[in-house]
């Protein structure tokens, strides 16, 4: 990145908070300052956990308790141990908490009238257009991919959410007990890699490497979650385990896929992935694809 894309973004920065007036420590008239608003508003008419506010505003704990306590201070929110889950506290607003979140509300319908209705109808348009690109890209770089164990809670609910979805794709349906075996002693170093993208706290894909021989390594579990599709998480999650492969001194790269899963196809191919004779005896597979010549991005 240079200088000029990153005095870009402060500019970008700049204008936004100035022009939507998160700078005072009245925030939409509220008397108080944003943090505390947005939390307010968060917490919304019915409720919502600790760990899901947490998550939602990227606070560290020991901010979120103190902006809380200070709700609970004004009467405006109770905390209490969640129903469901005694591990969890669940956070409520009481009936002034309701009304002022009313008047959050309403003020901020009035603050987004108030960026659209200067400009014409082209402009909204524009404006809008590129809010919600902007939007997409900030959430896009909110993703962390990072080395898993595939053993863990978050690591499964990633893999039985890709069986799942090839359970209901595939022609024939899906068993994992008869593909091509990834267990989790397999997916871990030395013998692997598994990889978990996280969004607001959240897994949301998983992808892994099985190492094959000295050479050759093996894509597998490669899955993103519906609702995060779009933001450029599947290439990521490639990139990263090809670094990987490279930095281990592999210079193979195959995977095997079935002809429904059109998307993963696709994203193969555009990264220099080939299309080879069978190499396994994979019942689900259609397709067997190959890398040779592994190089670090640029």
């Amino acid at each position: 990145m240079d200088t000029a894309q990153l005095q870009q973004v402060r500019r970008f920065n700049r204008t936004v908070t100035g022009r939507i007036g998160v700078l005072s420590d009245d925030y939409l008239g509220s008397g108080r300052a944003l943090g505390e608003a947005r939390l307010l508003f968060e917490i919304g008419r019915d409720g919502a956990n600790v760990r899901d506010l947490r998550a939602r505003l990227s606070l560290d704990s020991g901010y979120l308790s103190r902006l809380l306590r200070s709700l609970e201070k004004q009467g405006l929110a109770t905390s209490q141990r969640a129903i469901d889950d005694a591990r969890m506290r669940r956070v409520t607003l009481t009936s002034k908490g309701r009304k002022e979140w009313s008047v959050l509300d309403r003020h901020s319908q009035e603050l987004a009238v108030s960026l659209l209705a200067p400009l014409g109808e082209r402009q909204r348009e524009r404006l809008l257009a590129a809010m919600a690109e902007v939007e997409r890209l900030l959430r896009a770089s909110s993703v962390t991919i990072e080395p898993a164990d595939p053993g863990t809670a978050d690591a499964r609910l990633c893999i039985e959410a890709y069986f799942r979805e090839l359970q209901e794709r595939f022609e024939t349906g899906f068993d994992p007990a008869r593909s091509i075996s990834a267990s989790p002693a397999e997916l871990v170093p030395p013998a692997g890699l598994f990889l978990l993208a996280r969004l607001d706290g959240q897994p949301v894909g998983c992808a892994a490497l099985k190492v094959e021989g000295r050479r050759v390594g093996e894509i597998k579990r490669m899955w993103v979650a519906l609702p995060a599709r779009g933001l450029g998480i599947a290439q990521r999650l490639l990139d990263a385990l090809e670094e990987h492969a490279i930095g281990i001194g592999l210079k193979v790269l195959r995977l095997d896929t079935n002809r429904s899963l059109s998307e993963a196809r696709a994203l193969y191919a555009r990264n220099g992935y080939v299309e080879i004779a069978p190499y396994n005896d994979n019942p689900y597979a259609d397709h067997w694809y190959e890398k040779r010549g592994l190089r670090r991005r640029k």
